[in-house]
């Protein structure tokens, strides 16, 4: 397979942190978690810092910055204090989610549409710095338009509707989440956007959002800490790290 063609995969370390912070101690340690990854063949890490600080801290993304090799992909909301963070640091990437504090995890893609002047003028400093802003949306075709409209360099479709239809039995509605992602992948290739895809995506999931062709990464980070208690955290990015590769081998060679 060449390299053109190999399906980046990073590692979100969220719940590393979840898990420290659930007892109030130092460990385990994100950043030892970061570095496992690297080491098991992640291409990024992805972090993301919550205005509550739930999981990920702010001497965390510290850490990271000093002590990685590989590129940081910071999540974060569309907010000054988040802005200024960024500036600070000038990670390789960084993610725009919509944030509640009430959500236990990220329900939905960023509403674009009808706040594209906002986010245009919060990208503009980001990407000035040198960092490559991508927008987490639905695959929905008004909110490719509008992330292409801001100025964002990246769309990470969230997969989370599809997995969950998946994980559920509800094969229709999978069906239909399925096509959505394919068909959104295609069209924000074709507008110029680079492609991720992540949220909920598992073993199960993976190699069907792996198959196509225009998503150049995915970030994936709960199921793989979950699996982690079970396997150990390099071996199972080294197992999600095999399908995704497998997939998309078979895909490229069809």
């Amino acid at each position: 397979m060449r390299e053109l063609d190999r399906l980046r995969l990073g590692v979100n370390i969220d719940h590393v942190a979840t898990v420290r912070n659930a007892r109030g101690s130092s460990y385990p340690d994100p950043v030892r978690a970061a570095r496992i990854a690297q080491e098991a063949g992640a291409d990024g890490i992805t972090a993301h810092l919550r205005e509550d600080r739930r999981h990920i801290s702010d001497a965390d993304i510290e850490g990271l910055m000093a002590h990685l090799s590989l590129p940081l992909n910071l999540e974060m909301a569309a907010t000054s204090e988040m802005q200024g963070i960024a500036l600070r640091h000038r990670p390789h990437a960084v993610c725009i989610v919509p944030e509640k504090r009430e959500e236990r995890t990220t329900e939905g893609g960023l509403e674009v549409s009808g706040d594209e002047s906002r986010l245009s003028d919060f990208i503009a400093p980001l990407a000035h710095a040198g960092c490559r802003v991508s927008l987490f949306i639905a695959a929905d075709p008004s909110q490719v338009e509008a992330a292409r409209r801001t100025g964002a360099a990246v769309v990470e479709l969230h997969t989370g509707a599809y997995c969950d239809a998946r994980s559920d039995g509800r094969f229709d509605d999978a069906r239909r989440e399925f096509e959505r992602l394919r068909d959104m992948s295609a069209f924000a290739h074709s507008l110029g956007l680079e492609v991720h895809a992540g949220h909920g995506l598992t073993y199960d999931t993976v190699r069907s959002i792996s198959a196509f062709p225009e998503v150049a990464e995915l970030n994936i980070g709960h199921f793989l800490i979950g699996e982690a208690v079970f396997r150990g955290l390099a071996e199972a990015i080294n197992e999600m790290r095999r399908l995704m590769d497998d997939s998309r081998r078979e895909a490229v060679s069809a």
